[in-house]
């Protein structure tokens, strides 16, 4: 790849799980970072304490602007959003809100103020529920709840920004994010998170009782869900990959699936906590919820053309194993157990 002049990156939502993993990727390969954060569901501890941290909300325009001004920023990693899919069905307008017309409003200022490359935390949410596997990104976007559907909306409103401006996006829709940084500097700190292995991590530390498994009558090898698990590094990795593509192909945009493109099932996941762990977790078999599909698993030959990207982590034993490192050193952090 052409070596490109490392310009400062502003990463919203960058105290958050998967943002605070851009950053140190960013980080860690040399370019300038400033993030922006509300801290509604971020960490500040999340952050090294020379990345600046700006308190503010995504939508205010005299904040970006006077951050794009002295940060000189000249691309944007855009993660902050809502993110719980339950919560969007009771919620749908503040996601509305939350995910799509905040995410307008800073495409507009970032346009207004010059900023030319923005990579957009995306969803394989936006498929909805395919009957194809793995998927492709040309697969039918059907999204099934307002969470899936605030995501493809700003999607489409780069794609439409693209076309008319000098600016270029990438967007990554990610499958299932888990693991944590291998060296300890973050990892998914969220109250109440939903992720299977985020959960089961809390019960191998004593923080639950059991894990729920939701349906054993899938159209699956062992009746469970089957889903793609990317490790959070790993994921990261790409993000920067593919700034660096944006800014050496500057009338490019893209848009790809980020997964390995392998699916496990829900007990195959519960079956490698045990194994790391050495102990059995409690599972307790639930109904189906409404609207999960059996499966969903990426197709990355997309992001493997496109990009050279060569995941590290790409081992579900070691995506828990990191997790399960970080939450025992949360549960330190924070005084628990």
């Amino acid at each position: 790849m052409t070596q490109v002049s490392k310009m400062p990156v502003l990463v919203t939502g960058g105290a958050g799980y998967i943002g605070s993993h851009a950053v140190l990727a960013l980080g860690d390969a040399g370019w300038p970072v400033a993030v922006i954060d509300n801290l509604s569901t971020g960490f500040a501890f999340a952050l090294a304490d020379d990345v600046p941290l700006y308190e503010g909300d995504i939508a205010d325009a005299d904040l970006l602007r006077r951050i794009f001004a002295e940060r000189g920023i000249g691309a944007i990693m855009h993660f902050a959003g809502s993110i719980v899919v339950p919560e969007s069905v009771e919620q749908p307008l503040r996601y509305y809100e939350n995910n799509t017309v905040k995410s307008r409003a800073l495409i507009e200022t970032a346009i207004d103020a010059g900023v030319r490359h923005f990579i957009f935390s995306s969803t394989a949410a936006t498929y909805g529920a395919p009957d194809v596997s793995p998927i492709t990104e040309d697969t039918r976007k059907q999204p099934i709840n307002p969470y899936g559907w605030s995501k493809l909306m700003t999607e489409q409103m780069l794609s439409d920004a693209a076309n008319a401006y000098a600016f270029n996006y990438g967007a990554l829709r990610y499958f299932n994010v888990a693991g944590a940084d291998p060296q300890g500097r973050s990892g998914q700190s969220t109250a109440g998170a939903t992720h299977l292995i985020k959960v089961a991590c809390e019960a191998a530390t004593g923080r639950r009782d059991a894990v729920s498994v939701f349906g054993t009558d899938y159209a699956t090898p062992d009746g469970t869900g089957v889903r793609d698990y990317i490790h959070v590094s790993d994921l990261a990795a790409a993000h920067v990959l593919l700034l660096e593509t944006l800014m050496t192909e500057p009338d490019r945009s893209l848009t790809m699936n980020c997964g390995y493109g392998r699916g496990f099932s829900v007990l195959e996941v519960l079956d490698a906590v045990d194994r790391v762990t050495n102990r059995t977790i409690e599972r307790r078999i639930e109904p189906r919820r409404a609207g999960d599909p059996g499966e969903l698993v990426s197709d990355p030959s997309r992001i493997r053309a496109a990009l050279p990207w060569n995941p590290q982590y790409d081992d579900l034993d070691t995506i828990v194993r990191h997790a399960l490192e970080w939450e025992r050193a949360l549960a330190e952090k924070r005084g628990i157990g």
